[in-house]
């Protein structure tokens, strides 16, 4: 490797999107089950934001450069690092340190790209798609015929559950915050779109269900929409909190729960063990890359950034007029 630094998105400190600064800082050393990757692509995640914030550390042991999810080329493969050689293109998930020339990555949460993705495609895929898929199936036990709304259908998470959702033969419901937005979810596999400015999505849920409601919510809000969330929900339905944009303080009737029969099962992916987030990884694998290598699911893409405007890249995130991903590309360093 001809240098021992590379350039990094290294925080000044807790703040607004100016406290992002590209340093010049040193290249990690990967043990001997990870591998060294040369970051060709990222994505921006709201965990990110929460991150700069100083309201969502990396977990212990981890790089404090933000960025969870890379795609990019094999460097140096650690001693047991098996079934991969350098020059090999591989995505993947990661505790932190994506926003960077240079990544660290399990190699057991490494997954080959197929050849005709190009990386800002494969940037996008782990966190949203990973969270996606263990929302739905392994928390909501989503099955075909059912109904399911999610929340903030224009968001990565979203574009991801809604086509996956849709895939399994369930009827998907969204929200969205334009009716721009809720049209491109329709083309995803969405049955029909509620704008949440405009709209009361409780009454609006039922109406289109005849009264029945629906069996899974999946929810980024919280508390603003914790009591209209079980209201909604049919008998046995499940409520899936990703995460709690409006606040994490609700107030709960427990006789909802109990006559119901609901169940409330919550979810973060960072804080997950390795050996949990290892198999998270095979689960995805085996069930959905065959799926997005024949592009019967796919990244949504909204727009990429060079790193160097990382500072913009963020408030364009903040701005919520994103629908699917934003990328962050590094070629420009390459």
């Amino acid at each position: 490797m001809p240098k021992q630094t590379m350039q990094a998105v290294c925080p000044s400190t807790s703040g607004g999107p100016e406290v992002l600064k590209i340093s010049d800082v040193a290249i990690p050393v990967p043990t001997a089950q990870q591998l060294l990757i040369k970051v060709h692509a990222t994505a921006l995640n709201r965990a990110d934001i929460l991150q700069r914030e100083g309201k969502y550390p990396p977990p212990l042991g981890e790089s404090n450069i933000p960025g969870l999810e890379i795609a990019g080329e094999v460097i140096i493969c650690g001693a047991q690092a098996s079934g991969f050689k350098s020059g090999q293109r591989v995505f993947g998930l990661v505790g932190s340190g994506g926003y960077a020339e240079y990544c660290l990555l399990d190699h057991r949460m490494a997954m080959p790209m197929p050849d005709h993705w190009e990386y800002g495609q494969a940037a996008a895929v782990p966190e949203v798609f990973f969270t996606a898929s263990e929302t739905l199936f392994e928390l909501g036990q989503l099955q075909s015929g059912e109904k399911i709304l999610i929340h903030a259908g224009g968001s990565g998470v979203g574009t991801a559950a809604i086509q996956m959702a849709h895939h399994v033969g369930a009827q998907v419901y969204i929200t969205a915050g334009s009716a721009a937005k809720i049209e491109k979810t329709q083309a995803l596999g969405a049955k029909a779109g509620i704008n949440y400015k405009t709209e009361d999505y409780a009454q609006e849920i039922l109406r289109l269900t005849a009264g029945e409601g629906v069996d899974v919510v999946e929810d980024f809000i919280g508390q603003d929409y914790f009591a209209r969330n079980l209201a909604i929900l049919k008998p046995e339905g499940r409520l899936i909190q990703v995460a709690v944009m409006s606040g994490r303080q609700v107030s709960l009737d427990l006789s909802i729960l109990m006559m119901k029969r609901l169940q409330i099962k919550g979810f973060i992916l960072r804080s997950r063990s390795l050996e949990q987030k290892r198999e998270i990884t095979q689960r995805f694998s085996k069930r959905w890359v065959p799926l997005l290598i024949s592009a019967k699911i796919k990244p949504i893409i909204d727009s990429v950034f060079p790193l160097a405007m990382i500072q913009e890249a963020h408030r364009y995130l903040q701005s919520n007029q994103h629908f699917g991903k934003v990328i962050i590309s590094m070629d420009e360093y390459v």
